[in-house]
């Protein structure tokens, strides 16, 4: 296989082992996008009124479901897995598990949110060590639905956006390494640029991307969807660039799609 950098989505969903990797491949060719968008919001009428406006333009929508504060399971869940549908996206709980196995197959099975039954994607941090990796993918074939349609998947922390983190050098390394040992399941990173050898296809998510700023004044740095996707981002992670307070979301979402997208065309033909 050539290098993933420069392979097309469509040749990468025809070689890809992840059941959740090719139906995301699908939704991006079919729907023209590599944007997810963070909805990192606290009420359940702008989370879902935000999805319902943004859906045609996105692949993913990624949640913190636990910030919602009038959360319940059939007003908040049930709607978002429907618009899902509705919209053709996968739902991506940012939850970031880092426990031992058995803990993170509860926490992510059961409790207020029972996150396996209606997230396609969640994410972890590699520091656990493989029993993180085993209890997710046993809770998710536990609680999660069957078929095609309904795979689940799983995220490794390989990097992170944030100034002064610590996820660089051998702790990157074996996170990709950890990666490799369950393909089936952990079918990308969180990272900032491509990972792992050239023809080895793992997805990359890049959150901190920006159009606009270079930093949030907190610790956050930003880099631009052209730096992320040339280095071999598949997906751009954008939260306040888009639902930010006095923004046009819709407008700004169709700008961010159109970038990400030219910048992955521009990336293959090259």
């Amino acid at each position: 296989m050539a290098s993933v950098i420069t392979s097309s989505y469509e040749k990468r969903l025809e070689n890809h082992k992840s059941a959740l990797a090719r139906r995301l491949f699908s939704i991006m060719i079919e729907k023209q996008t590599n944007l997810c968008v963070s909805l990192d919001v606290s009420s359940k009428e702008e989370l879902l009124g935000l999805v319902d406006s943004l859906g045609p333009y996105v692949c993913v929508f990624k949640t913190h479901i636990d910030i919602v504060d009038d959360f319940s399971y059939e007003s908040v869940v049930d709607p978002l897995v429907a618009l899902s549908k509705k919209h053709n996206f996968l739902i991506f709980e940012d939850r970031k598990f880092a426990d031992i196995g058995s803990t993170v197959k509860s926490q992510y099975t059961s409790g207020t949110f029972h996150i396996a039954r209606w997230a396609h994607i969640t994410n972890a941090h590699a520091l656990p060590g493989p029993g993180i990796v085993d209890g997710l993918k046993a809770g998710a074939k536990e609680a999660a639905p069957t078929g095609e349609d309904d795979a689940r998947g799983l995220l490794l922390l390989a990097e992170m956006s944030s100034s002064g983190n610590l996820a660089t050098g051998a702790y990157t390394e074996a996170t990709v390494d950890l990666a490799r040992a369950n393909s089936d399941f952990v079918f990308g990173f969180i990272a900032m640029k491509k990972l792992g050898k050239p023809d080895e296809d793992f997805i990359i998510m890049t959150p901190g991307v920006g159009l606009d700023v270079k930093s949030d004044g907190l610790g956050q740095k930003y880099s631009t969807v052209d730096e992320v996707v040339s280095g071999g981002s598949d997906i751009v992670i954008v939260g306040r660039g888009i639902i930010g307070k006095g923004r046009d979301h819709v407008a700004e979402a169709i700008r961010y799609r159109s970038a990400g997208w030219s910048a992955y065309l521009a990336r293959i033909s090259n």
